[in-house]
């Protein structure tokens, strides 16, 4: 299965190794990681959703939660866009394409890219946003005939800043999805694409879509939300079709931390896909 159907692994708070098979860095302090599962048993088993999460464990250092930057339609290994930004990640960051760890998952609900066959898609991604919502991104790639519309708009506060922007600028020569890419300010005076915030972007889709027929999916820095949904609004996109993954939240991924509780619902267990019918009920979720 591709399609990120309910797991076949029996338990998945085991954990299982995998192979470091690529690694480059992305900006001065995010790399990308590609990884294989060393166990091919477990290789066909592991099926996820775009916006789903695992669990990374160094023995000696402890454990953290990545979301899975690839999308479920890519079979033989499943890529990270990782920040350097603790004690995990720099020992993390200190192994090597051949080194190994283990790996456990996946969790949390992800988005159900089947439900949305045949709809308008808005994937809006913000800074290291764009690290969930690549694999919902080249999910629509890959099996572009299943969606309608598909828009991407990406932004960041440099070039220099935009994760997989390599891949971004091919994706918009390639023209399968209309991917529009923006930053903050152009310091290099060579940027071939938008400045200025990601949000000016959205009133240009006015007219293109069908708002009873859309779903926006979004990732970005809290400020970013505030802004982004109140254009989608204008644009007349229904509330429950507004879906935002909330990862930052998350810490131990399963629910017994507490760090993301909010009121009865953990965004681990619950999330990290949250709509913003269900934001504007728990406003702590943003």
């Amino acid at each position: 299965m591709i399609d990120g159907k309910k797991s076949k692994i029996e338990n998945t708070y085991k954990s299982h190794p995998v192979e470091i098979v690529g690694i480059k860095d992305l900006t001065s302090d995010t790399r990308y990681f590609k990884v294989r599962c060393m166990n091919d048993d477990m290789k066909d088993k592991f099926n996820y959703k775009p916006g789903q999460f695992v669990l990374f464990s160094i023995p000696g250092v402890g454990e953290a939660t990545f979301s899975i930057s690839s999308p479920p339609t890519r079979r033989d290994f499943v890529e990270f866009g990782i920040r350097k930004v603790g004690t995990f990640t720099n020992a993390l960051f200190k192994l090597k394409e051949g080194d190994s760890f283990e790996m456990r998952g996946p969790y949390g609900n992800g988005f159900d890219m089947q439900s949305l066959q045949g709809r308008d898609l808005i994937i809006i991604a913000g800074g290291l946003g764009a690290v969930p919502l690549r694999s919902a991104l080249l999910y629509a790639e890959d099996r572009r005939e299943e969606f309608n519309q598909v828009f991407f708009l990406n932004g960041a506060r440099s070039p220099a800043d935009m994760l997989f922007r390599d891949d971004f600028m091919a994706m918009a020569s390639r023209g399968i999805l209309d991917t529009q890419l923006s930053v903050d300010e152009d310091n290099t005076g060579e940027w071939p694409h938008e400045v200025g915030f990601v949000t000016a972007l959205i009133p240009k889709l006015a007219g293109k879509i069908n708002p009873e027929n859309t779903t926006a999916l979004i990732c970005g820095p809290p400020i970013m939300y505030k802004f982004v949904i109140q254009e989608l609004l204008k644009l007349n996109v229904p509330k429950d079709q507004i879906l935002m993954t909330l990862e930052r939240r998350m810490k131990c991924g399963q629910g017994h931390c507490g760090h993301c509780a909010i009121g009865s619902r953990y965004t681990c267990l619950d999330g990290p896909i949250f709509t913003y019918y269900d934001v504007q009920h728990i406003k702590e979720l943003i």
